[in-house]
């Protein structure tokens, strides 16, 4: 366990607040797609998890760790209970903040992920040792990065995807995700912790992409038996990225539980 951390966010809109919760590599920006007519009726906060975004680096990311930092976060605005949407590795911190802190949770959403250990390590490692061997010396502009990318990540969208982190200022370009932390915690942030195993039984939508992978029979199990009250809706034809890929059902979904009652 380590510190709690402050973490970056934005927010906007008024109304009961919604965090979402973005996955690895990513940052509180992957929502802003999906969230613009939300503000209207809802407090839309989407934080940066730690060693993402804007937020503070640590060395430590495991999930009560990560849940406690959003437990601060609520507790810095003042809110008492919230609606917790995550996708992939933030959608584990938001399971993880049903079992550490029941409480503070009024409706819960899961998107493409299950609370059970993965092994895409060799996936998940290239990519990263990938990015550490880029020469950013040698780079003059983010299409240059990408370029430089290309024959060793040939899918466009995940190099775009990637390339949010990088960052020029005064001295050139650098990444502003600590690579190597990432590295060290793959195995921490594929796991899922044997002893957070507390059913949650308040309303819950888990979503997956049924072309993703990363809701199997197994994945399934663990959900049913950890959030027994959850509805579980997969998409067909659809990948991991569900609310890129599926932005209307993924905002039809998460409008039905955000009307349910609380209870």
């Amino acid at each position: 366990m380590s510190e709690t951390l402050d973490l970056a966010f934005q927010h906007e809109g008024d109304g009961p607040p919604v965090i979402m919760l973005h996955g690895l590599y990513g940052s509180g920006n992957n929502w802003r797609g999906v969230t613009g007519e939300l503000t209207r009726h809802y407090h839309i906060i989407r934080p940066d998890l730690r060693n993402h975004g804007s937020s503070p680096h640590h060395p430590a990311m495991d999930y009560p760790s990560m849940a406690k930092d959003v437990v601060r976060l609520i507790d810095r605005l003042a809110l008492e209970r919230v609606t917790l949407v995550g996708h992939s590795m933030g959608g584990k911190v938001a399971m993880a903040m049903a079992q550490i802190a029941p409480a503070r949770l009024a409706r819960l959403m899961v998107v493409d992920i299950a609370p059970v250990s993965y092994d895409h390590s060799q996936e998940h490692g290239r990519l990263i040792k990938t990015l550490q061997a880029l020469d950013l010396s040698a780079i003059d502009s983010r299409p240059a990065a990408d370029r430089a990318l290309a024959s060793a990540i040939p899918q466009p969208a995940i190099r775009q995807f990637l390339l949010t982190n990088l960052q020029r200022d005064k001295n050139g370009w650098s990444w502003r995700i600590p690579l190597a932390i990432l590295g060290e915690q793959l195995p921490v942030i594929q796991s899922w912790p044997a002893d957070l195993d507390q059913p949650w039984t308040g309303p819950a939508c888990f979503l997956h992409g049924e072309a993703s992978g990363y809701v199997q029979e197994e994945g399934q199990q663990a959900i049913e038996r950890l959030f027994p009250d959850a509805t579980r809706v997969g998409l067909p034809g659809v990948g991991h990225w569900v609310h890129a890929e599926a932005p209307d059902a993924f905002k039809d979904q998460l409008q039905s539980l955000l009307s349910h009652n609380n209870h």
